[in-house]
């Protein structure tokens, strides 16, 4: 028997012998219902932090989408300490990948970039209020296959980019800019987001992703 993914908790404990002692009683209570933990996705976890520092073999988990484990993380006064943190999953990360190469839109070469952005925007701005809420920085890199997908659509609309695609990627660049300086996609491009205020998920993009969807 399945249990729905709504029913798969985590639990705290404060020590090793607590968190065993409730795994022993439940897997007890379960036998008695004639069900079994999932051996593979039930384990004990150890939260690794700046405060707790010792060691043991599990110390990071998936859960919807989030890797936890112990990660860099910055204080209010802006010093490093180690956190035990979510960020996205390499799981979730190979899953958005396979949606970007799946689309095969690099071939889409009859469309213009406003288009292709218009296109893209919706489904990449859902991973990104999704899994960029927290640790932004590893959704930046799990999403870079955005920007490169990018350069490699303009080298094949582009002739001029064809053998090279550092222009390609300059150009990208200088659309920014331009955008900047004069707003071309808000206004002649009427694409609707004059004044548009910045959110979390502007900000958590990549580089030319950044620029593209209007991130900034």
């Amino acid at each position: 028997m399945q249990l729905p993914r709504a029913t798969r908790p985590i639990i705290h404990c404060d020590s090793e012998n607590q968190a065993r002692r409730l795994l022993d009683m439940l897997q007890q209570r379960f036998a008695e219902c004639k069900l079994e933990l999932n051996p593979q996705k039930t384990k004990i976890v150890y939260c690794k932090d700046a405060n707790r520092r010792g060691n043991y073999p599990e110390q990071n988990f998936d859960f919807l989408g989030h890797t936890f484990r112990p990660r860099g993380a910055m204080n209010r006064s802006e010093k490093m300490f180690v956190s035990f943190i979510p960020a996205v999953s390499a799981k979730a990360t190979k899953a958005m990948q396979l949606v970007l190469r799946q689309w095969k839109f690099l071939h889409r070469c009859d469309l213009a970039l406003e288009e292709l952005v218009r296109w893209l925007q919706p489904i990449v701005r859902g991973w990104v209020n999704y899994y960029g809420r927290f640790n932004p920085a590893a959704l930046h890199q799990a999403l870079r296959m955005v920007d490169e997908l990018l350069v490699r659509w303009a080298r094949r609309k582009y002739k001029g980019f064809k053998k090279r695609p550092m222009g390609a990627w300059d150009w990208l660049k200088r659309l920014n800019r331009l955008r900047k300086n004069s707003e071309w996609m808000a206004k002649d491009q009427n694409w609707g987001i004059e004044n548009h205020q910045p959110t979390l998920a502007d900000r958590s993009l990549g580089l030319l992703a950044r620029s593209i969807f209007r991130t900034f």
